[in-house]
């Protein structure tokens, strides 16, 4: 299949993008300290050098006590947007990836009920839940067993002072990113992490304005996008990760038809998101009954605003199907991902595994090359 469409440049508020191929953020631990060194700033390098159109960079650590810490997946080593001396490590790897003409944003993150108590970079600090839950149990997860005795155990509800705190705190480490030489932000805002257990009405069953309906559950999501949008100006782009599924339930669902998904993701486009992207374990599924949009497309359709779409692009399986072993993921074809881009369905296309093992795969898309496949042998190195 031709991959030319995906070749297009793109401008959001005047960052140009060569193409539309966007490199996932994907958790490597390769940080000590928090602070990425010269292989890591090589590692996105060699991405920007393979053509790769925007890179995501790995979840980041916003400046927040509670935002990193063990979470089930065996998380280590994460870096972070929180002091000056990340954003002096965080300048050479962006000023590496712009010596090889690419465009680099920061996925800020914070755990929130997925970090584990005791755990972290700050082990006193207490895991931040909306209402002071996990999430149900029983549900479909990959997650393990130990693990998830340990967090489910109900704690307190984040109080107002606390919300408030964590808002400040993505609005610092914005500020941090600019400094540092990025050029747009990137916000985790899905998987079970704290955005997202606003977002959830299983994990947030709060009676006040931060939960009462899914007008309100939106509310923490958009404030955390206007001070990010405040904290970096007009100039900057924002993107906005969201999910469906959690890695408490992957059968989840925020938004039971479009209605509900505008009501949503709207109030975080008046904040300031220029590009949603819509994770989902298979790009290629129709979202909701009576149309073959994927989510992707419905986010565009519902917001106006750039969408990406995330999920299995370039393999042939799932993220979870692909972790539980180490044989090689064969790759899948691209021309259902061409043929959805081609209709505008969406704007850009996130690759994650496909691009963690090979820094080349946009290249090879461009010039029809065979892909290298998948194997989870690289989640050990940086390839």
């Amino acid at each position: 299949m031709d991959a030319s469409p995906l070749f297009a440049p793109l401008t959001v508020r005047g960052v140009t993008l060569a193409n539309r191929i966007v490199m996932s953020p994907m958790t490597r631990g390769f940080s000590p300290n928090g602070l990425p060194g010269d292989d890591v700033a090589a590692y996105y390098q060699r991405r920007a050098q393979g053509e790769t159109g925007l890179i995501i960079t790995e979840g980041v650590g916003i400046d927040h006590p509670a935002a990193l810490g063990e979470a089930g997946l065996g998380e280590n080593s994460i870096p972070v947007l929180a002091c000056e001396a990340s954003v002096a490590a965080w300048r050479r790897v962006t000023d590496a990836v712009h010596a090889s003409g690419g465009v680099i944003f920061p996925q800020l993150w914070h755990m929130g009920p997925m970090k584990e108590a005791n755990t972290g970079p700050v082990p006193e600090a207490l895991p931040l839940r909306p209402s002071g839950v996990w999430g149900p149990a029983g549900r479909a997860t990959s997650l393990d067993a130990g693990y998830m005795e340990r967090v489910m155990p109900p704690t307190r509800p984040m109080t107002d002072a606390e919300i408030a705190d964590v808002i400040a705190a993505y609005g610092r480490s914005a500020r941090y990113a600019r400094a540092a030489g990025f050029d747009g932000i990137a916000i985790h805002g899905g998987h079970g992490y704290l955005i997202d257990a606003f977002l959830w009405a299983e994990t947030n069953q709060r009676a006040d304005e931060w939960g009462k309906d899914l007008a309100a559950r939106s509310r923490f999501a958009a404030e955390v996008v206007r001070e990010i949008r405040t904290s970096i100006g007009d100039t900057m782009p924002v993107t906005f990760r969201f999910s469906q599924w959690k890695q408490q339930d992957f059968r989840a669902r925020l938004a039971n038809d479009p209605q509900e998904l505008e009501q949503i993701l709207t109030p975080l486009a008046d904040a300031g998101v220029d590009i949603f992207e819509a994770s989902t374990r298979y790009f290629n599924r129709a979202e909701f009954p009576g149309s073959e949009m994927n989510l992707a497309g419905w986010v565009k359709k519902v917001t106006g605003k750039f969408s990406m779409a995330v999920g299995g692009i370039g393999i042939n399986k799932g993220y979870y199907d692909s972790m539980a072993g180490a044989d090689t993921v064969a790759q899948a074809d691209l021309t259902p991902l061409v043929e959805r881009f081609a209709r505008n369905e969406f704007d850009l296309v996130g690759v994650g595994r496909s691009l963690l093992h090979d820094p080349n795969w946009a290249r090879r898309a461009r010039l029809g090359e065979p892909f290298l496949g998948f194997n989870t042998d690289s989640l050990a190195r940086l390839t």
